[in-house]
């Protein structure tokens, strides 16, 4: 039989310095119940769930829920407000592959005043 193929994201990506770019994979796995804290990420992320299911809201975003085979993207410096397993009993992977033009840390966390809102006293 031949093989099949299919498209499962396209998504423009912010203008990049095309020639410092570097790829980085890295497989995440959540426990039961798991989860991170608020963060974000420097470069645009791309994730594939390969296992379970996860939750997953940048701020100001709609909150997703994305199950094994699913595809999510996350733009450069967004705040990741949610990551979490989507379950209590079954662990869950995916993977997230960073595109970066230029040399930082995957994750950085989000002080607690930077994600409680916007408002001003």
């Amino acid at each position: 039989p031949e093989a099949r193929s299919r498209v499962v994201l396209s998504q423009a990506m912010p203008p990049l310095d095309g020639t410092h770019l570097q790829v980085t994979t890295v497989e995440v796995t959540y426990p039961p119940g798991g989860s991170s804290a608020p963060h974000s990420h420097p470069c645009p992320v791309i994730g594939y769930v390969l296992k379970g299911a996860v939750r997953m809201q940048v701020k100001d975003g709609p909150l997703s829920i994305y199950k094994a085979g699913d595809t999510f993207y996350e733009a450069p410096n967004g705040i990741h407000m949610v990551s979490a397993n989507a379950s209590a009993t079954e662990p869950a992977t995916f993977l997230a592959y960073f595109l970066c033009d230029h040399s930082a840390p995957l994750s950085l966390k989000v002080p607690a005043n930077k994600t409680e809102g916007d408002r001003q006293p």
